[in-house]
């Protein structure tokens, strides 16, 4: 008996350790896992060097439904979908393999990653209140995080209707900046 207890402590630290380096905050850890918050502190100092940053979680789910946030948060939680309902995976596993999915994704189509693991994980729990709902595009038929109050009413995405600023992030506007200037994009030199 004792020794059951001792493999499955094991496996709580593993999975704290998967979950703090896929950038898990103290209270996600503290919800999912049943360790001590000392515990689950001391295992964060080692892995990190440092002591888990302070502060709230995010609390609004307004955040999901600006065009490129909306985006992402839609992708990752098909794909969570998917991996919890078709592939059967427990909700926990479903959630980090789905994200490491996720920032795969993000890194082989050179797109920033705009849902961090905290916000991935509070898209869960505002789905799993009631607060958010999927909705099917009334163009592509993908489907898009929505508000439950709005998930009735047809809908455009903002990936077939994308607003008039859209692509001008931060990172974006920073890798324009930063581009070498093309000779071919310069005007050819006047004999004058």
């Amino acid at each position: 008996m004792y020794k059951g207890s001792v493999t499955e402590e094991a496996r709580e630290v593993l999975r704290a350790i998967e979950l703090i380096q896929l950038g898990a905050r103290m209270p996600v850890l503290e919800k999912e896992l049943t360790l001590s918050r000392n515990r689950l502190i001391r295992v964060y100092r080692e892995l990190k060097s440092t002591s888990p940053p302070k502060g709230m979680l995010p609390f609004s789910a307004d955040w999901y439904f600006t065009w490129l946030p909306n985006i992402h948060a839609s992708l990752f939680y098909n794909v969570f979908l998917f991996l919890k309902d078709t592939a059967k995976c427990s909700r926990l596993d479903a959630l980090t393999r789905a994200y490491r999915l996720y920032i795969e994704h993000c890194e082989h189509s050179d797109s920033e990653r705009v849902l961090s693991f905290t916000r991935a994980w509070t898209l869960l729990r505002f789905f799993e209140g009631g607060l958010l709902t999927l909705s099917r595009c009334n163009v592509c038929t993908g489907r898009f995080v929505r508000h439950m109050s709005d998930g009735h009413k047809p809908f455009t995405c903002s990936l077939c209707a994308p607003p008039s600023r859209a692509g001008a992030t931060r990172s974006a506007l920073a890798a324009a900046a930063k581009a070498p200037v093309s000779c071919a994009l310069l005007p050819a030199p006047s004999d004058a």
